[in-house]
Parts: structure tokens; sequence; C-alpha cells
């Protein structure tokens, strides 16, 4: 599987611990609501890794982006990844796994360690994000050169990096003056509440793809999914606004396209929204029908949750290229 289009993804760059938690302790503990993202020191982190002692973990190198960029490279894509990490073992680790799915590393180094984000998941299956991002904040305005966007067609930027409101017009300018088309995933609801009117107008001035769950949706147009969709639609060349078990709603050109999902054993949401991203964008590459990325979109987020975290392994991903193939 291969495409015609490249795409380099620009994120926070992080490492990801998952951990299966047995109720919603933990997360009134830490103050923690459960479904959305929280920036956290260094000192709070170790000590949400530290009360999690006895839980099962698991070790995974993440970041939004960096999971779409990840399904993507596994689809046959050619990709990069644009973030920071630390001089350190983590770092290394980060730098290695992208390598070796083939998507090139893009990556700055700190003397500050590698970001961990700790992904709390509830009996619920929802995920909640205990996030201390390191190395990944000092990504800055300065590093990013247009040659960093040069041979790639299309742009992928991480809502996340919103809160550095001088990268992420940096980066979208970059790309534009590259010529690549841009896309924005909008990444958590209380993100988009704290930066609403500078989101508003990068993306009515610059963005063509945005995705978004309902929860964002809402807070990004004050309205549910079905209304939410057109205001959107109107924004941008393409929108996307997820639904979860619903499956999305996908508008272009004044019409709205309503996919559903694959019916998958739901066991853990982490990496749902950035794998169906992975999908939609595969199609969208191959200039695909909006709803066959819609639907090769549901393929990968509706593998993803059956298993923890938001990396699958590559008897997965086979399976994953024969349903594309059934439907593509």
């Amino acid at each position: 599987m291969s495409t015609k289009k490249s795409i380099i993804g620009i994120g926070n760059a992080l490492m990801d611990i998952v951990v299966k938690l047995t109720n919603d302790e933990i997360l009134l503990q830490n103050n923690l609501p459960k479904g959305s993202m929280i920036l956290v020191d260094a000192e709070t982190s170790a000590s949400i890794n530290q009360q999690t002692e006895g839980f099962e973990k698991m070790l995974t190198p993440g970041g939004s982006v960096a999971n779409t960029i990840h399904g993507l490279a596994h689809l046959g894509v050619e990709t990069g990844f644009i973030g920071k990490v630390g001089n350190d073992v983590l770092g290394a680790i980060y730098e290695e796994e992208l390598s070796k799915i083939g998507a090139k590393p893009l990556l700055f180094k700190s003397s500050t360690a590698t970001g961990v984000a700790m992904a709390l998941v509830t009996p619920d299956s929802e995920r909640t994000f205990g996030t201390y991002l390191g190395a990944a904040i000092e990504l800055t305005a300065e590093d990013l050169t247009i040659d960093l966007f040069r041979n790639y067609e299309i742009a992928y930027i991480e809502g996340y990096l919103v809160q550095n409101h001088l990268l992420i017009r940096k980066a979208i300018e970059m790309a534009r003056k590259a010529g690549l088309t841009i896309a924005i995933d909008l990444a958590s609801y209380n993100v988009v509440e704290s930066n609403l009117d500078f989101l508003k107008e990068i993306v009515a001035e610059y963005v063509d793809i945005i995705f978004a769950n309902e929860e964002e949706a809402k807070v990004f147009t004050g309205k549910e999914p079905e209304e939410a969709i057109k205001i959107l639609g109107d924004l941008c060349e393409i929108a996307v606004v997820k639904v979860g078990s619903k499956g999305s709603l996908i508008a272009k050109n004044d019409k709205i396209i309503s996919v559903g999902t694959i019916g998958s054993n739901c066991i853990d949401t982490t990496g749902a929204g950035d794998l169906y991203a992975s999908g939609f964008l595969y199609g969208f590459a191959n200039d695909f029908s909006m709803e066959i990325c819609g639907k090769i979109g549901a393929i990968t987020a509706g593998n993803v949750i059956t298993v923890y975290g938001a990396r699958m392994d590559n008897n997965q991903w086979e399976d994953i290229k024969n349903q594309i193939n059934k439907v593509g």
C-alpha cells in the first residue's frame, strides 16, 4: 500500500504510559476530569506514576499527531514527524521507534527530560491524560524552517500545540509557503476553550481540513454535531466531526456525509481519534471520496480501541490493510 501524497506531522513528542485503572479514585485524587488532557509538572507526573504502582502499565512512544503519523507509516505513506525530545533514554527510544516504522524523525533535542503522558484508562474505556510536556513544550517557532516542510504535500498539525500561538502560526505559514494542504486536529475541549479566538482565526484563514470530536466541536461552534459540522464545513474545505460510537460526520462542498463505525469490542479509547485521522488522511492522500476516507478512518479507529494504548502490532496492521482493500 502506498499513496500519492506524503504527510509531515508536527506535535508533542511524548512517551505514553498507559495505565489500566480499576476505578475513578486516582482521577479524583489528582483533580483530573474524566476524558480531559490536563497539563501537570514533573513532580505530579512522577507522583501519579507512583500512585499507580501496582496497576497494569504499558510504555509506548506517543503524542497525538505522532500516533497518527505512526498509523500512516504502517499504511505505506511517506511520513515525517517534527517534535522535541530530551537528550535521554526515552528520547532515543522515541527516535528509534519512528525510524523503525519508516517515518522520518525530524526531532530537536533538549537538556530537559522527554515529555511523558500518563494515559489513565478507567473500566468504562474512557482515557484521561495527566501530561508532563517536558522537552516537547520547548519546540519553538525559531526551530522551524521552510526546509522541514518541503518534499511533503500535507501538513498535519496537533491542536495541543495551539497553546504556543507563535509556534502554530509559524508552522502554518511555513507549510502554506511550501504549498502544503493544512490539516489540524482540535485535540481537547479544554484546549479549544482556552484558545478559542486564536483557533477561530487560524482555522478561517489557513486550515483546509479540520478534525474535532463532538465536545471540541461544541466548544468551537456552540452547537451539537449536526449543526457544528455545517459551521466547520463553511470555514474549511473539509470538516470532520467524530461522534464516538455513532461514527463521524464529514462536510465538503456543502455536502454532509454520515459514516458509521465497524462495531468493535472497545476496551480503551486511547488513540481512537488519532487513528481515525490516520485512516482518513490515508484516503485523502489517495484522492478517495469523502465516504471512503471516513470508512477507512472507521476501520483504523475501530481497530485501535480493541487494544490498550494507541499502537497496534504488525499482524493487526495486516488485518487492517485487508479491511481497507475491501472498501478502497
